[in-house]
């Protein structure tokens, strides 16, 4: 991640969606979203949501060089 609140962060790309420029990266942009329970007599839940990212502000890092590159 380049900008953001989760900048410096760095993951896998899980999808990538081409028609909006976005991707959606592992563990980084998570929302929280809340679950009302099905039945009576359960407990809600709070579940963490990866959501899609602008690719201008995705950059590739290196495994092996800990670097970051950008494209030209």
């Amino acid at each position: 991640m380049i900008t953001g609140k989760d900048k410096g962060k760095t993951g896998k790309v899980i999808k990538a969606l081409p028609k909006m420029d976005k991707v959606i990266v592992e563990d980084v942009n998570l929302l929280t979203k809340r679950i009302r329970s099905k039945k009576q007599g359960e407990e809600g839940q709070s579940v963490k949501i990866a959501s899609p990212i602008h690719i201008s502000n995705v950059k590739l890092a290196s495994k092996t060089k800990k670097t970051t590159t950008t494209k030209k």
